[in-house]
């Protein structure tokens, strides 16, 4: 793509990055096919090169973000699904979350959306605050209807509805600690705690550590460590992202010279996203540029480290058919496809992959709070897709993709790790048994 950005322009090295970008682009249009908001929409402005094009009139001609622009941008989950498919290499992540800074610098929004948007992001990041906030929420949920009669207030209505009945206790996984190997060691890892996560399903990083333990693999839960930053950085906020980025790479720095690490481990698969960036979002950052880009090369889904690693023979025989829902910032974001599936047969499960598994579930972070509408009908999509395979339960790698899909899936949904856990002489996940309970005469 042709680009006029001046001189002057050039020498912000934001600009200069997305001129990059944009260069790229020929135009070619393989990425509507598999945009989940084009696909639904059929709007071309809708589609990574349509917001391509409006992102680089925005840019060169700098001007300050108007409505249609921040209407198009808004819509996109960033699923990454364009970047898999683009076959000139197109850095889309990079471009949007650029032109999304832009947008928070310099586009005044309605005043109830800087109110959910403020909401959002001084309460999701922070468990205690997620927590208290929960509890209101379900108090509030009933009421959840009279919010979807005001467009303006539908995200409250959202929230509402994704509260969940009831929130687990919190874990002692999650206060700093040092988990020893419980067999002869042969790795030392750091976990990343994260924020939402670990207030929805303290359980994964109990199971993940657990599993790990038996494995010979010291777990390391950092003092200083919290949110990855990938919420507040989707909507733009990129000082709160980068302080959050600088946090965790100062707690993990300090475990990496204190007795080594031999990688980071996440279990958010759209966390991972985001920390294996810290090394671009910190590049122009001289105190953190090499910190973060060691960070980034350390972070490991914990499907991907496993994956590289000798695993025994399996304790359990669950004999389970499992669909496997690839979450988009697994398979686009981290390119991870394969290990996931390989893990789980490996363990004894009949894996079944869904129909258009390339297509986002509506979830991406804020994205089903914020974007309902839009949500509900990939979420319908998806729901479909994944009955068609007639499997017992559905696992993912994403917590976000769990609490979209858990109420309308049918049948369990479990973080793959719960079910390595299990095979691997761990207790069978809470959620399976309750299913079953529920569903037998």
């Amino acid at each position: 793509m042709q680009t006029s950005f001046t001189a002057a322009q050039l020498s912000d090295p934001h600009v200069a990055e997305s001129e990059k970008i944009l260069r790229k682009c020929v135009h070619c249009g393989f990425c509507t096919a598999t945009c989940p908001t084009y696909v639904t929409l059929g709007n071309e402005l809708d589609s990574p090169r349509g917001r391509i094009y409006l992102i680089k009139d925005m840019l060169e001609n700098g001007r300050p973000a108007d409505e249609e622009i921040v209407t198009h941008i808004d819509r996109c989950l960033s699923c990454l699904a364009c970047m898999t498919t683009c076959p000139s290499g197109v850095n889309y992540m990079h471009l949007v979350d650029h032109a999304r800074a832009h947008i928070e610098k310099t586009y005044r929004r309605p005043l109830l959306q800087r109110v959910t948007r403020a909401a959002l992001a001084m309460v999701l990041p922070y468990p205690g605050r997620f927590r208290a906030a929960l509890g209101l929420a379900r108090l509030g949920r009933p009421f959840a209807g009279l919010f979807d009669r005001v467009a303006a207030l539908q995200p409250v209505g959202a929230m509402l509805k994704l509260a969940p009945s009831a929130v687990p206790a919190k874990s002692a996984f999650s206060s700093p600690a040092v988990h020893p190997p419980k067999a002869e060691k042969r790795g030392r890892v750091a976990i990343l705690t994260g924020c939402a996560q670990s207030v929805l399903d303290p359980g994964i990083n109990e199971a993940t550590i657990g599993l790990l333990s038996r494995l010979g693999i010291e777990v390391v839960v950092p003092e200083g460590e919290g949110c990855c930053g990938a919420l507040v950085h989707h909507m733009g906020r990129e000082e709160a992202a980068l302080a959050s980025a600088r946090r965790n790479v100062d707690a993990w720095t300090r475990e990496i010279e204190r007795n080594g690490l031999d990688a980071v481990i996440i279990t958010a698969s759209g966390c991972g996203t985001t920390i294996k960036d810290y090394g671009f979002m910190l590049r122009l950052d001289p105190a953190y540029a090499d910190k973060a880009a060691r960070v980034s090369a350390l972070a490991k889904d914990i499907t991907e480290y496993l994956a590289a690693i000798d695993l025994p023979t399996p304790v359990a025989q669950p004999g389970l058919t499992v669909a496997y829902h690839s979450a988009c910032s697994m398979q686009h974001g981290q390119k991870i496809t394969r290990q996931p599936k390989e893990l789980l047969q490996k363990a004894g499960f009949t894996v079944k992959e869904p129909r258009e598994g390339h297509l986002c579930c509506g979830s991406a972070g804020t994205y089903n709070i914020m974007q309902p509408e839009i949500s509900a009908r990939l979420r319908d999509r998806k729901v479909r897709n994944i009955a068609a395979t007639g499997a017992d339960l559905v696992a993912t790698g994403n917590i976000g993709c769990i609490t979209q899909i858990a109420d309308r899936a049918g049948m369990p949904i479990v973080h793959t790790v719960l079910l390595l856990d299990w095979a691997y002489g761990g207790p069978k996940p809470e959620a399976i048994g309750r299913e079953r309970t529920a569903s037998s005469p």
